[in-house]
């Protein structure tokens, strides 16, 4: 039987399953301390165990998005805070290739501020 954080991914359509996979990957491999948990019933990254980030679809724009808990915190042209008071996010295009040099700077930028908090 599997997981729910596994089964999540299994049962996305193409091509946000491609999408929701390679942001797994990114996540993942951009520090040893993240590592992936299923949380209100969502993906849900941790770093050395505070809840970090997430990845989900946009509702409207059925597209994978990164959601960061401390986006209030947190300047960059490519993060929207859309109706959320605390959490902003950055919204992908699922039919291109993933801004991977950009995510790496965005993922920087929230690991200092879950550093800062530790």
């Amino acid at each position: 039987m599997l997981l729910p954080l596994d089964q999540f991914y299994i049962e996305q359509n193409e091509p946000l399953k491609s999408s929701f996979l390679a942001l797994r990957d990114i996540i993942l491999q951009h520090d040893k301390n993240i590592t992936n948990a299923w949380k209100f019933n969502m993906p849900f990254f941790l770093y050395k165990g505070k809840m970090f980030c997430y990845i989900w679809t946009h509702k409207k724009l059925q597209q994978p998005f990164i959601g960061f808990n401390e986006g209030k915190r947190m300047e960059h042209p490519d993060l929207t805070f859309e109706n959320r008071s605390r959490i902003k996010i950055m919204i992908m295009d699922a039919g291109k290739e993933l801004p991977k040099d950009t995510i790496k700077q965005v993922l920087d930028m929230a690991i200092e501020l879950v550093k800062r908090d530790l």
